[in-house]
């Protein structure tokens, strides 16, 4: 469909809740191609509506590697329904062009959502793996949420954002994660 402008940290809309998605209609199926084309133009890993302007609850995932075949998921209103486990993990987003940081993800989740047809899937993704990083990331920028709220060190994160002339962390906007922190504190 097309390739549309990726929405840059900072854009107040970024830090907006998303709409429920009631029917799975024309306008959300070209938002879904839309979103898959500027995620592969971009060669990211997700894309969440939100990112390129538009607040409903939708994002995509491909975590497929250079010698796979595009395996593109699609996640309309999605819900975490099972979670478990830490793991400390080097993130970054196309919202924040080469900035990157160490962040708290559960390392096992199970996902419920609608695919792009409207039919509702469960989806397990386990062991920290790329899918279960990347889901958790995505889902959150349905809630307004960025990867940078998650991070481990804050002061290191303020150094990439400083470095890449983005926008100071609002700390007020960091997530406290004390199970996620004790259970990695364990695994050190």
């Amino acid at each position: 469909m097309a390739i549309r402008k990726v929405l840059k940290y900072g854009e107040p809309s970024l830090r907006q809740p998303s709409k429920e998605v009631h029917k799975v209609s024309k306008k959300i199926s070209d938002l879904v191609r839309d979103l898959l084309d500027t995620m592969y133009s971009q060669n990211g890993v997700g894309l969440a509506a939100p990112q390129i302007g538009e607040n409903v609850r939708v994002f995509v995932i491909d975590v497929a590697t250079n010698d796979e075949p595009l395996n593109p998921i699609v996640f309309i209103n999605p819900k975490i329904i099972k979670k478990s486990g830490a793991v400390k993990s080097n993130e970054g987003c196309l919202s924040f062009p080469e900035a990157y940081t160490d962040v708290k993800r559960y390392k096992n989740i199970m996902v419920k959502a609608l695919n792009e047809h409207g039919k509702p899937f469960v989806m397990e993704a386990k062991d920290g793996s790329l899918l279960a990083r990347a889901i958790q990331h995505e889902y959150d920028h349905l809630d307004g949420i960025l990867f940078i709220d998650h991070c481990i060190n804050r002061f290191a994160a303020e150094e990439v954002l400083k470095k890449y002339n983005l926008p100071d962390l609002d700390p007020d906007l960091l997530i406290e994660e004390k199970e996620l922190e004790e259970e990695l504190a364990k695994n050190d």
